[in-house]
């Protein structure tokens, strides 16, 4: 099933990108010559105008086939030059080259639209301030909205994840500006050296449902104690918890120490009672406090507003993880191709089937929001064989007055989709192997 859905994915996207095209083209006069959706041998087809329309075999993605030199000789060109994409001016090329990436992010926009109508936002509240910590000597409180952190605007609780991947917490002073009871306040916060500890379990931590553990690391303290997957927590230490949202609270406001705990769970309808013995499972500087990653019921001003910060943030995630590459912060090895999306929105499917077929639609809706804007962002860069690459040149000859060189262009472009296929194999190579 997730192969299917991958590929309707895949599909979706590469089909609006081309749709892009499309529409421009017609728009600023070109002809296109075929319009496909799929790819691969023609099971139907028809005319209209002087353009054919065309279902193909292979329902992946599909194709939009102007009158250019791309893809006929000159003879052929000539017969109906005013009608070509080289006989229009270079702004009308340029329209038409990045109608594709901008369809990829007004796709991403339309779906972000549903999934904040449908699930919500997350609002970037702080939810817990530990005693005695840096943020609560600072002066912040639970409850507090965060607005920016280090000079960033935040509007989502996932950017505040962002910039502190991009930018870890360290022994630099950290700045945040934060809105209580309608007033802005700024803080600023001296983090210091702790050390965290964890017993090696995952599991939903939602109202609602139950603590039930999803997930027990091998040969972790949980496993070690006799835990297994399925158990379902219902005391820590003599507090009891009857979901998974007061198992977070719990864990959040009394953190693991290397003391060994008690804990009660449920199996087959048994109560079982485990030792366990937390270990370290990181270290370095914290501020002190959470933030809220839980969606908040939108309501309809909120869902369109919030579905432009969505686009905002999945945008500048990409353009911050190239920095993170160019910076030798992030390796090829944190690249993911298309196998590893494939395996991606298969667990994501999964996942949240148990919630119903909205909740996963609204799960590979937010997948397919990440990936159609990724999309849209890498076709923009300015590397020959993708859309970035052939806006660089019409830019140039905007600017310039003066076409680049078509041989020129041409051995550049092959060039480099030479060394994208290069590259293509290989994350997929590193895929696979990620997977065995």
């Amino acid at each position: 099933m997730s192969i299917i859905i991958a590929i309707i994915v895949f599909s979706l996207m590469i089909f609006i990108h081309e749709l892009g095209h499309f529409l421009l083209a017609k728009k600023n006069g070109i002809r296109v010559v075929e319009f496909s959706i799929g790819m691969g041998p023609r099971i139907f087809s028809f005319e209209k105008g002087d353009t054919r329309y065309s279902l193909k075999l292979l329902f992946f993605g599909g194709s939009c086939q102007m009158l250019s030199e791309d893809f006929f000789d000159e003879e052929e060109i000539d017969k109906d030059h005013e009608h070509s994409f080289e006989s229009k001016s270079v702004w009308a090329r340029i329209a038409v080259v990045a109608a594709g990436p901008l369809f990829n992010f007004l796709l991403a926009w339309v779906l972000a639209v549903m999934v904040m109508g449908g699930a919500g936002y997350d609002k970037p509240l702080v939810n817990y301030v530990q005693l005695g910590s840096p943020a609560e000597a600072a002066g912040l409180k639970e409850g507090d909205l965060i607005k920016e952190l280090n000079g960033e605007k935040i509007t989502l609780g996932r950017e505040i994840t962002v910039e502190l991947f991009v930018h870890p917490v360290s022994e630099d002073t950290i700045t945040i500006v934060y809105e209580r009871d309608g007033e802005t306040h700024t803080a600023k916060i001296q983090p210091e050296y702790q050390e965290n500890y964890a017993i090696g379990i995952s599991y939903t931590a939602q109202e609602g449902e139950q603590a039930i553990i999803q997930e027990v690391v091998e040969n972790g303290p949980f496993a070690n104690a006799g835990g297994k997957k399925g158990d379902m927590i219902t005391v820590i230490n003599g507090t009891e918890i009857t979901n998974g949202a007061e198992l977070a609270e719990y864990t959040t406001k009394s953190p693991f120490t290397e003391e060994e705990i008690t804990i009660q769970v449920e199996r087959d309808g048994e109560p079982v009672e485990l030792k366990v013995t937390p270990t370290l499972s990181s270290k370095g500087y914290t501020m002190g406090l959470n933030y809220n990653l839980y969606r908040y019921d939108a309501t309809a001003l909120e869902t369109i507003r919030y579905s432009f910060a969505e686009i905002k943030y999945q945008i500048s995630s990409v353009f911050k993880s190239l920095g993170m590459l160019v910076q030798g912060k992030l390796g090829v090895d944190d690249f993911t191709g298309p196998v590893g999306i494939v395996d991606m929105i298969g667990t994501t499917y999964d996942s949240a089937q148990d919630q119903g077929a909205w909740m996963a639609f609204l799960n590979v809706a937010n997948i397919t929001i990440l990936l159609s804007a990724n999309l849209g962002v890498m076709n923009l860069l300015p590397i020959p064989g993708v859309d970035g690459g052939r806006l660089f040149f019409l830019l140039f000859e905007a600017i310039f007055r003066k076409k680049v060189p078509k041989k020129f262009e041409g051995v550049l472009t092959a060039g480099c989709l030479f060394l994208l296929m290069i590259f293509a194999v290989f994350i997929m190579y590193q895929d696979i192997m990620k997977l065995l």
